[in-house]
């Protein structure tokens, strides 16, 4: 009885793998199709990775460097003057400085040609060139940067203010006001301009919303705590 049951078991054996060999033969084709293009796009991604995305991450951030100290120059004194605002766009060969214009183009898929949009975007706002100002601003990320995000989207409000373009202007800075994880300082001023802008708009209600749900959810806060918040309200017909 042992005896027929080894037999038996070997004879499943034996079907197993004759099996396994009509299925090898059947597709071995697609197999080695299938295993082939995983390994070429695994060796294409490694290759991409280590080849030109790191090396062009490392040239980026040298590249930037000198452009990124000076806007930040700019930035910190409200200078803006003609011969400074062009080296940082457009770089100087006689000082090394690459312009941010050629970083943002040249090294797009990096985190400093990220950056530089949104620094191009604030100048040319304070340019007072919008639609730039605009088209630049919109191709930053920030990536979960939330207070650099909160302020590219204050940028953007600007922008559209300044064009009249008031909708889109005002949705801009409640945006600003309303990423999550942003934290309750910069939340709170970016609603309070998005409450103020639709007071100014003429739109009441709205801003009885943006003004109260400031209030609700961000009481520690300066805007709220020092009364402001209730002065704007009351000026709207809400009594505390």
């Amino acid at each position: 009885m042992a005896e027929k049951q080894v037999i038996a078991e070997q004879a499943v054996a034996v079907d197993v793998v004759e099996r396994a060999k009509g299925f090898w033969v059947a597709n071995s084709k697609i197999i080695i199709i299938v295993g082939t293009a995983v390994i070429l796009l695994l060796g294409g991604y490694l290759g991409y990775k280590y080849l030109v995305q790191i090396p062009n991450e490392k040239k980026a951030n040298d590249l930037v460097f000198p452009a990124e100290k000076l806007f930040g120059l700019m930035a910190g004194s409200s200078s803006f003057n003609k011969d400074t605002v062009n080296m940082v766009l457009n770089g100087d060969k006689a000082t090394g400085v690459t312009g941010l214009l050629k970083i943002a183009s040249s090294y797009s898929g990096t985190r400093s040609g990220n950056r530089a949009e949104y620094m191009i975007g604030a100048t040319y706002l304070h340019l007072k060139q919008y639609d730039k100002a605009i088209k630049h601003l919109k191709e930053f990320d920030g990536n979960g940067a939330d207070q650099i995000q909160s302020k590219a989207y204050i940028l953007l409000g600007h922008a559209y203010a300044e064009q009249k373009k008031t909708d889109d202007a005002l949705d801009y800075y409640k945006k600003a006001g309303n990423i999550s994880g942003l934290d309750e300082g910069m939340a709170s001023e970016a609603l309070f301009i998005a409450g103020r802008y639709a007071e100014a708009l003429g739109k009441e209600k709205e801003a009885i919303v943006i003004f109260q749900n400031l209030k609700d959810k961000y009481p520690a806060t300066q805007r709220v705590s020092s009364g402001e918040v209730d002065k704007y309200l009351a000026s709207l017909g809400v009594v505390k």
